[in-house]
């Protein structure tokens, strides 16, 4: 190693776990510490400058490509780095958090690329951090198993040319880890995954043909992106790996960033793979950064805004062009469908929108996509393989008849829908069910079919919020209010006690989790992310 080590973190108020000593080795730790020093300071001040921002949008509720980049995005000479052959033929991505039988089932799934998460969808228990880790470590030693308890089942990998390649995503930059210190301060949780993943897995997984691979989340600047590829750059150093090896896919998942894309490749070039059109936290992203820009602003239900929707289309469509100008892979968007093992029509509906769904994307030039059940990864096979054939990707489609203005990516009025009261009555039961199952320790989770994470119930919580403070009025006539809302929690939070029983009401978090909902939802100050409140009501 290149550098001294100092002093080791300190582990606080966590519980031991079985064979923690494996993933928190005095070395690894001193990697995180050294990732700590160097990086935390730039981080908190990224962090201000996304609240001066903020404030600027509030002030002109106006967004506009950068002036002092334009001549980056004109000059056509340069590209991001060839893609790895682990990572050039990405037409179906599963995505999931990183708990044991899930590590299994992704790698084994027929995915092509797994996307192993410790952000959205994973809650942030000590536990899960540090289990998913060392889980991730058995995985490429192939020493990971699993049985169900309940069902006797046993779960093992399969053939290593038949494994998921694995792209792990780190928490967002907002995020600490309270159970790791540095002189009493936490440690950002994105260096925290980035770090103890990267120490103990990039050379083994270059024995393996393939690279420590990532996907960054939440990124809002081109700033962010340099500040990743710096630590990239850092940690190869570091370990004594080639520099390059590192690749990274951002995901587009704020509107401010839907204003930089090339920028960000161009920040990453040496170790970028890709963009991804993350549509979830993109809605909420909007609604963020535009809640107080008046109706013209105001989202319709979240199950109204498809890809199809106007402004939806300008950022996909501009994603792919950017990507492809640059050699980069444009990866698309979730399909978040759980099938039913009871309802064969409802299957049949939902598989013909995710065919529909993946089949546009295909068309319009993705060179992958996402699902979140192993039973939808051939249906997304197909779609990608009717238009790919036997090449790995499209990045020879350049999509030069795309042309996207600064103002298309916000005519959010553009899309003719309105907010409904059902839209309401959903919003919050996705928002209690996901907070209740996320405060247990659960960040992925099956509500109504759909496979949930943090980024739906943003926009859940965020919906509920613009509604009453534009004084949405709703077609059956009623106002959307503070009081309205607390109706529609109390109603539904009698439903769950009443459909699931007393003694696990009781035993559950529902009522925290209610409270939680509107508490974000209803306050005057709206907070920048749910999990920053929930984080401190998350034990363990």
């Amino acid at each position: 190693m290149s550098a001294p080590a100092p002093s080791p973190l300190a582990i606080v108020d966590a519980e031991p776990l079985p064979r923690q000593d494996e993933v928190l080795t005095d070395a690894a730790l001193a990697f995180v510490a050294e990732l700590h020093r160097l990086f935390t300071p730039r981080r908190d001040e990224l962090l201000v400058r996304r609240g001066e921002r903020r404030s600027e949008i509030a002030r002109t509720s106006t967004l506009d490509f950068l002036p002092g980049t334009a001549q980056l995005r004109e000059d056509d000479s340069w590209k991001v780095a060839p893609a790895p052959a682990a990572l050039n033929d990405r037409r179906v991505e599963i995505t999931g958090p990183t708990d044991r039988k899930m590590t299994i089932n992704a790698l084994n799934s027929g995915a092509k690329v797994w996307l192993a998460d410790f952000e959205d969808a994973s809650a942030p228990t000590w536990e899960n951090v540090v289990l998913g880790q060392r889980n991730l470590i058995d995985a490429y030693a192939r020493t990971i198993d699993f049985t169900d308890e309940k069902s006797g089942k046993s779960y093992a990998l399969k053939a290593a040319d038949e494994l998921a390649t694995v792209v792990m995503r780190p928490r967002g930059w907002h995020l600490d880890e309270r159970h790791l210190q540095a002189d009493g301060r936490p440690v950002p949780g994105a260096l925290v995954d980035f770090g103890l993943y990267f120490f103990h897995n990039a050379k083994r997984l270059i024995e393996l043909g393939k690279g420590p691979y990532f996907y960054l989340p939440k990124t809002e600047s081109h700033l962010e992106a340099r500040l990743w590829n710096e630590i990239f750059v850092f940690a190869q150093d570091y370990v004594g790996i080639p520099q390059g090896t590192v690749r990274a896919t951002v995901l587009i998942e704020t509107i401010t960033a839907a204003y930089e894309m090339e920028e960000i490749l161009y920040e990453l070039r040496d170790h970028a793979a890709g963009l991804n059109a993350g549509r979830w936290d993109y809605l909420f992203s909007i609604v963020k950064n535009f809640r107080d820009g008046g109706a013209k602003f105001v989202l319709p239900d979240r199950n109204a805004v498809t890809m199809t929707a106007p402004f939806m289309r300008a950022y996909t469509e501009l994603l792919v062009r950017t990507c492809h100008k640059r050699g980069a892979h444009a990866i698309g968007g979730m399909a978040a469908f759980i099938p039913s093992r009871r309802d064969a029509e409802v299957n049949k509906v939902a598989f013909e929108k995710v065919k529909a769904d993946k089949d546009r994307e295909a068309a319009d030039g993705f060179d992958g996509s996402w699902v979140a059940h192993p039973d939808l990864v051939p249906i997304a096979m197909a779609s990608f393989d009717a238009v790919l054939g036997e090449k790995p990707n499209q990045k020879d489609r350049l999509r030069e008849d795309v042309s996207v203005t600064a103002g298309e990516l916000i005519a959010i009025d553009s899309l003719h829908a309105s907010p409904t009261y059902q839209g309401l009555v959903g919003a919050v039961q996705v928002g209690i069910r996901y907070i209740e199952a996320w405060l247990r320790g659960m960040g992925a989770v099956a509500i109504f079919n759909l496979m949930e994470d943090a980024a739906t119930a943003e926009i859940s919580r965020s919906q509920i919020w613009q509604w009453i403070n534009a004084g949405v009025i709703f077609e059956d006539g009623q106002k959307a209010t503070p009081e309205l809302a607390r109706k529609v929690a109390a109603e539904d939070l009698a439903a769950i006690r009443k459909e699931i029983g007393e003694e696990a009401f009781t035993a559950g978090k529902w009522q925290q989790a209610h409270d939680l909902l509107l508490t974000v939802s209803l306050d005057e100050d709206y907070v920048d992310f749910l999990t920053l409140p929930a984080y401190e009501q998350l034990r363990g």
